[in-house]
């Protein structure tokens, strides 16, 4: 799932990348309204969440905007905390409101609950691949009924891979996501990160489900060929 975060504080908008990104979600950020709209036009997003005060387009002329391209789902995050903005948001595209400052965990739980109503989702708390699985709550993976440990880092490559079956990551979407780090061609972090992942969830079964794409990056996926 690809999520847009429009948030003009630098530091705001970092934490709710790595938060989401540690969640399983691809996460754009844009610091003004303008730059927000480029990325709009250019892609698609499953969801939005945008502060309000921006600079060169606020988040009412931006939602004016998405609206006339579609429906996707709007989560207005900000320190305005008026009855009036609130009615304001919503009545005129916005489909949830929460003021600063919030709480983390009810921030993700109105992510979820958006995610969910705004199409046909994967389960994120729970992700099944063959007969591999994933527990987001409890942080446990099974394959075939046993239990695989992994390292922080490893879990969360996983869930990255399983929240995007049969999508190929592109190595610097990988690196971006898990190190918010960016890297030339010859770097091999995202490699040996992979190697050790395999290792752990491939090795000893028949049926291999992390795949390489070569020059490319890498795909989670049952039945295809390495």
């Amino acid at each position: 799932m690809r999520i847009l975060v429009v948030e003009d504080e630098v530091k705001a908008a970092e934490y709710l990348r790595k938060g989401l990104t540690e969640s399983g979600y691809l996460v754009e950020v844009a610091n003004t309204g303008l730059d927000a709209r480029h990325l709009i036009e250019e892609e698609n997003f499953d969801l939005v969440v945008m502060d309000i005060m921006l600079p060169q387009l606020n988040g009412w002329q931006l939602l004016e905007l998405l609206r006339k391209r579609s429906n996707t789902p709007v989560l207005f995050l900000t320190a305005r905390d008026s009855v009036e903005d609130r009615v304001r948001g919503l009545e005129s595209g916005g489909d949830d409101y929460l003021v600063k400052p919030f709480s983390y965990a009810e921030f993700l739980a109105r992510v979820r609950s958006l995610l969910r109503r705004g199409g046909p989702t994967r389960e994120l708390d729970h992700l099944v691949v063959a007969d591999l699985e994933l527990e987001l709550t409890s942080r446990t993976v099974t394959r075939g009924g046993k239990t695989i440990a992994l390292t922080p880092r490893e879990f969360s490559l996983l869930h990255l891979l399983l929240t995007h079956q049969e999508q190929v990551l592109a190595r610097t979407d990988i690196a971006t996501q898990l190190w918010d780090m960016n890297f030339d061609s010859d770097t091999k972090v995202v490699d040996v990160a992979v190697r050790r992942l395999r290792a752990k969830v491939d090795d000893g079964f028949a049926l291999r489900l992390i795949h390489n794409v070569r020059g490319v990056g890498y795909v989670l996926r049952a039945g295809a060929h390495s």
